[in-house]
């Protein structure tokens, strides 16, 4: 079973994205970017889903202290900011994709599907 890392301070937010994964993957959950990272490089999760508003370290500067160990782990960005550019800027920092907030179930996993290559992921 793959394993995702969560890195989210809302615990609404949390408890949603539980409830949607915790049937088909192992979930780790930081509740700040600096135990993000610190997560990331202890467990080696197969995937990231990164709010950008985080206390201690925000989700672009975990991001990219991510990058500088592992340069091909999918990171998704989460963010309630839906300005035009935000989504560049996540990318710019380092995250493979973006989604806003609040996210949408099933292009959530579809997007997981996609970038953990399993099976019934369209491109």
């Amino acid at each position: 079973m793959k394993t995702i890392l969560i890195v989210e301070d809302i615990e609404l937010n949390i408890d949603l994205l539980i409830q949607i994964l915790e049937d088909d993957y192992n979930l780790l959950v930081a509740r700040d970017g600096a135990q993000g990272v610190e997560l990331t490089v202890q467990h080696k999760p197969d995937l990231v889903l990164m709010d950008i508003s985080l206390p201690i370290m925000d989700g672009y500067d975990a991001t990219r202290n991510i990058r500088k160990i592992f340069q091909s782990l999918p990171i998704i960005g989460l963010s309630a900011h839906a300005m035009s550019g935000d989504d560049d800027k996540a990318r710019a920092a380092g995250c493979t994709d973006y989604l806003t907030k609040p996210v949408e179930e099933d292009l959530l996993l579809k997007m997981l599907k996609e970038y953990l290559g399993e099976k019934d992921a369209q491109p």
